[in-house]
C-alpha cells in the first residue's frame, strides 16, 4: 500500500475502529485498557470528557518525546498532535453513541468487553498495515527505546504499569475508590497483543523493520 491517500484512509479507519473498541471496553464496566486508565479516571475527577482527557494525556506524551529528543523533533512526532485530535473526537463520538449501553448481567458485560477487545486489536492491526503515524502512546515508547537503547517490550510494560498505578492513586485520592481498573484491564493487557498478531496475519502484514509492530495503542 504505497499511495499516500490510501494509507491515510486506512489509518483514519484504524483509529476510528480503535476508538470504538476502547469505548466498548469502557462500557463493559469491567475496567478499561491499561493506556486508557488514567484518561478514564481523569474524566471522572475533572470536568473533561473521556476524549478530552485522552487528548491531554497524549499531549504530555508528545511533550516528553520532545524532551527526550532535546528539541530535535521530527515531523512524524508533531503529526501526532492532529492525529490525537481526531482520535479524541472519535472517542467522544462513540461514548455518546453508546451512552445507553448498560449491560445488565455478567455474561453481557463480558460480551461487550470481548467485542471491544476484538475491535481494538483489529484497529491496531489496521494501523500497522497503513504504515502511517504512530499514536502518542506508542510513539513515546519508541522514542524512549531509541534514546535509551532499551527494548520496546519492557518499556511498554513499564508505561502501562505506571499509568495503571497512577490511575489507582488518583482514583483513591479523589474518589475514595478504584475506578477503571478491573478484570477487563488485565484481560486487555494479556490478550490484546495476541489478537493484534492474529489480525496482522489475516491482513498478511509484513513488517518493514524489526520490532515495528511490537507496540499497540490499547
Amino acid at each position: 500500500m504505497n499511495s499516500f491517500s490510501a494509507r491515510l484512509s486506512l489509518f483514519s479507519l484504524a483509529i476510528a475502529v480503535q476508538a470504538c473498541g476502547i469505548t466498548l471496553v469502557v462500557k463493559s464496566a469491567l475496567g478499561t485498557s491499561p493506556i486508557s486508565t488514567l484518561p478514564y479516571v481523569l474524566n471522572l475527577v475533572v470536568p473533561l470528557t473521556f476524549g478530552q482527557a485522552t487528548f491531554a494525556i497524549n499531549m504530555v506524551f508528545i511533550f516528553l518525546q520532545a524532551l527526550m529528543l532535546k528539541g530535535r523533533v521530527p515531523l512524524r512526532i508533531w503529526a501526532q498532535i492532529p492525529v490525537t485530535v481526531v482520535f479524541s473526537f472519535f472517542l467522544d463520538m462513540f461514548m455518546q453513541l453508546f451512552s445507553r449501553l448498560t449491560p445488565q448481567s455478567y455474561p453481557a458485560h463480558l460480551a461487550v468487553l470481548a467485542s471491544g477487545m476484538l475491535l481494538l486489536a483489529f484497529g491496531v492491526a489496521l494501523q500497522g498495515k497503513a504504515r502511517f503515524i504512530k499514536l502518542a502512546g506508542d510513539g513515546i515508547v519508541y522514542v524512549a527505546s531509541q534514546v535509551f537503547s532499551k527494548p520496546f517490550g519492557p518499556l511498554k510494560t513499564i508505561l502501562d504499569c505506571s499509568l495503571v498505578a497512577s490511575s489507582c492513586i488518583l482514583s483513591l485520592a479523589a474518589l475514595g475508590t478504584i475506578e477503571g481498573v478491573r478484570e477487563g484491564t488485565l484481560l486487555s493487557a494479556l490478550l490484546t497483543g495476541v489478537l493484534v498478531q492474529f489480525f496482522l496475519k489475516v491482513l498478511r502484514y509484513v513488517p518493514e523493520e524489526s520490532g515495528e509492530n511490537e507496540g499497540r495503542e490499547a
